[in-house]
């Protein structure tokens, strides 16, 4: 019987030819020149408006001041004109629903005049506002399907920019996207929300403080891990097109143990594909400063420097576009899936998050903590927030492709705690014990023992890569967001509940002060009180012990091990309260929210659950049948020449049971996937992760079994070994 050719081979050849069309492609380009070039930029408005409307945007951009609506005519001809010298044809509202990608509809500057020619135009009511159906994205019962009306409203804090293409270029407006009510229907509208209420309360403990200020800013750098594999790959592999993951692939027989992936030197295709990005990106003023390899084979990093929390997370979105985008064009593709592949690494995203003023950020201990009590009081304020809302911080990254990384060696538990490092876990426990903080911990030089290598500065705690929200020197890292995640909800929770904390600290201190307490005194009370309650949330061990799920335990923390855990407690009345109280959601946004995600976890695991069980059936089954036959066949010919082979027999009979179990296990799965588990996505969110998760694993047991088993060459999909380290 002759061997089938198997299109796994067919991608093999292919790689040689994609890896050989990209080298050398990079140009050499003056990256500062470049920088921002495709945005419509202060530096842009202040060349090109008048100057009273050139003021008024500074004073919304700088101070948070309404926009008078009669500057919209002026930015909207200026706008017009560079995006058409830049080449652009269309513009479009580019904002981003509840699916957590962005979304745009392009129309034409161009409009007829009625003589037979036609002019480009742009006016101020198209910069404003856009109005696209809204009745296909999702909503969670805001909108019924027949209420189609949707607006999309200019966003005058992020600048727009330009999109270019082989085809041409688009402008690009960044906007909030709201129903006909009045209703938020996307992830920018309550982060802006959020942003404006840490801003109110954070100036008015400025205040107290003596130093007032007219804005406080919220700054995000959020760090983005991803994979790139060859194309020919991921096309002839089903569940990777479909499911943005590997279903079946059994662990390779080198994966990341070495560790020597990890910082190594980038491969040449790769590294010319992150040159590409990043030259996309900074033309789109996107402040990528790091790339690197990361810790599994295959896999890789990208991270910005700081930026105000809106455009950060336009930024995001754009970057993750962009790596997409860019990541054809060599003959690859970037997952950005949380676990594409069982047994090394996944991907996550780091918020690094911090809030300040234009002049200080607040989360700056200085040199001297002890003594600064006006970095004691925020931090304390942010160490309350998590504690008092450990739920809705784990609710903000509960999602199906995270439930394969939390708790695993790559990234922190499910347990929400707060990793200090030595000197502010000093400067607390001081508080508690002594009711002020009176000394800081100096950590001095770190000598390497060779005369002719600097001596370092140490930081005063080391870093902890298993905690889940970590101080790291001047901001807080909220470790735990999976990597295709936007960033926008998890910072929109994080804004609102540490607005919530100052507002809660700054009343309490302007009561003891109406009361006849010195500012000092009733500071000092406060921090005691405060940290006393918060202490349980600090932990700087080691997140992965089971010692540490026991001490959590004990310390009263939550444990919501899975999404649908943790995404009811989105919707306690705590929480409801707490977003209507700052204005960031109603209570009908908030819960058409949670609606929304549990419908995405369904989907996401009967996608998963029908890709799976088609690809048993129509690739692997197929495999097995067909080496199984060959098997037999050989048998009978040695049988009919009186050579008995006893070796041949037993391997028969262990493909053989191998064979019925797996289609015992595929049928199994297959009746899951019709049950569906009732009409009410509650209840079928339920079926999803009591049954179809069990068989889905059930089937890939066998299928991991098989492949170890089959002869390579009629293995029918690109394995780990193939993907994960032919770049």
């Amino acid at each position: 019987m002759s061997r089938p050719t198997t299109l796994r081979f067919d991608a093999l050849a292919a790689v040689k030819d994609s890896r050989a069309r990209t080298n050398g492609s990079v140009s050499r380009v003056r990256l500062e020149e470049i920088f921002g070039e495709n945005v419509f930029s202060l530096q842009e408005m202040r060349a090109r408006l008048p100057k009273p409307a050139y003021k008024a945007i500074l004073r919304t951009l700088r101070e948070g001041a309404e926009l008078d609506p009669t500057v919209a005519d002026a930015v909207a001809v200026a706008m017009k004109d560079w995006a058409l010298e830049k080449g652009a044809t269309h513009y479009t509202h580019w904002f981003q629903p509840l699916t957590g990608a962005t979304a745009e509809k392009h129309d034409s500057f161009l409009s007829p005049t009625g003589d037979g020619g036609a002019i480009n135009e742009f006016s101020a009511g198209e910069l404003v506002q856009g109005e696209p159906d809204a009745s296909s994205f999702p909503s969670g019962g805001l909108r019924q399907t027949f209420e189609a009306r949707g607006y999309t409203a200019w966003d005058p804090t992020s600048p727009a920019f330009l999109l270019e293409g082989p085809g041409g270029a688009y402008l690009a407006i960044p906007t909030a996207f709201a129903s006909w009510t009045g209703e938020a229907l996307d992830l920018k509208t309550p982060l802006l929300r959020s942003i404006e209420a840490l801003n109110e309360h954070t100036r008015r403990a400025l205040e107290l403080f003596g130093t007032p200020v007219t804005r406080v800013r919220a700054t995000m750098g959020p760090e983005q891990e991803f994979f790139l594999i060859d194309e020919e790959f991921a096309y002839r592999r089903p569940d990777l097109m479909t499911a943005g993951r590997t279903l079946f692939g059994t662990k390779p027989p080198k994966g990341q143990e070495l560790d020597d992936h990890y910082f190594g030197s980038i491969p040449e295709r790769i590294l010319d594909c992150m040159n590409e990005v990043e030259r996309e990106l900074y033309r789109l003023g996107v402040p990528i400063k790091t790339r690197h390899n990361e810790v599994a084979p295959g896999q890789y990093e990208m991270a910005p420097i700081y930026e105000d929390a809106n455009i950060a997370a336009d930024h995001q979105q754009l970057t993750m576009t962009v790596l997409q985008r860019v990541a054809r064009r060599y003959g690859l593709v970037c997952i950005l899936h949380e676990k594409p592949f069982a047994g090394v690494n996944g991907s996550g995203k780091h918020l690094n998050w911090s809030f300040g003023t234009d002049s200080a950020n607040l989360l700056e201990p200085g040199s001297t903590p002890h003594d600064n009590k006006q970095f004691l009081f925020f931090c304390a304020a942010v160490l309350r927030a998590v504690y008092r809302h450990q739920d809705l911080l784990r609710a903000a990254i509960a999602y199906a492709g995270n439930d394969h990384r939390l708790g695993a060696n790559e990234a922190p538990p499910s347990i929400i705690s707060v990793f200090l490092g030595d000197q502010l876990t000093d400067l607390f426990e001081q508080i508690v014990n002594r009711g002020a903080a009176t000394e800081s911990i100096d950590s001095g030089l770190l000598g390497l023992g060779v005369a002719t290598l600097p001596k370092l500065p140490r930081h005063a705690g080391d870093r902890n890569r298993t905690s889940p929200f970590a101080f790291t020197g001047n901001k807080f890292e909220f470790r735990a967001l999976g990597s295709s995640q936007t960033v926008s909800w998890p910072a929109t929770i994080l804004n609102t509940i540490v607005a919530e904390s100052i507002d809660d600290m700054v009343t309490a201190l302007e009561t003891a002060i109406d009361g006849g307490k010195e500012f000092d005194a009733a500071l000092a009370d406060l921090l005691t009180e405060e940290t006393r309650s918060f202490m349980p949330i600090i932990f700087n061990g080691d997140g992965y012990s089971e010692e540490w799920v026991e001490e959590a335990e004990s310390r009263g923390l939550l444990n919501l091990r899975t999404t649908l855990d943790a995404l009811p407690r989105m919707v306690d009345e705590k929480n409801g309260e707490l977003f209507e109280r700052y204005g960031v959601l109603t209570k009908r946004e908030l819960e058409s929210r949670f609606e929304i995600l549990l419908e995405q976890y369904f989907y996401t695991i009967n996608t998963e659950g029908e890709m799976a069980a088609e690809l048993a059936r129509t690739h692997i089954l197929p495999a097995v049948n067909r080496y199984l036959s060959e098997i037999l066949q050989a048998a009978e010919r040695a049988d009919d020449i009186g050579i008995r082979i006893d070796g041949l027999m037993r391997q028969a009979k262990g493909l053989a049971g191998q064979l019925d179990e797996f289609t015992k296990r595929i049928d199994h799965l297959v009746e899951q996937n019709a049950e569906l588990g009732g009409d009410e996505i509650h209840e079928k969110v339920q079926h999803m992760q009591k049954n179809i998760i069990p068989a889905v694993a059930a089937v890939r047991e066998v299928a991991d079994e098989l492949e170890r088993t089959l002869p390579d060459d009629m293995w029918p999909m690109p394995t780990y070994r193939e993907m994960l380290h032919i770049k």
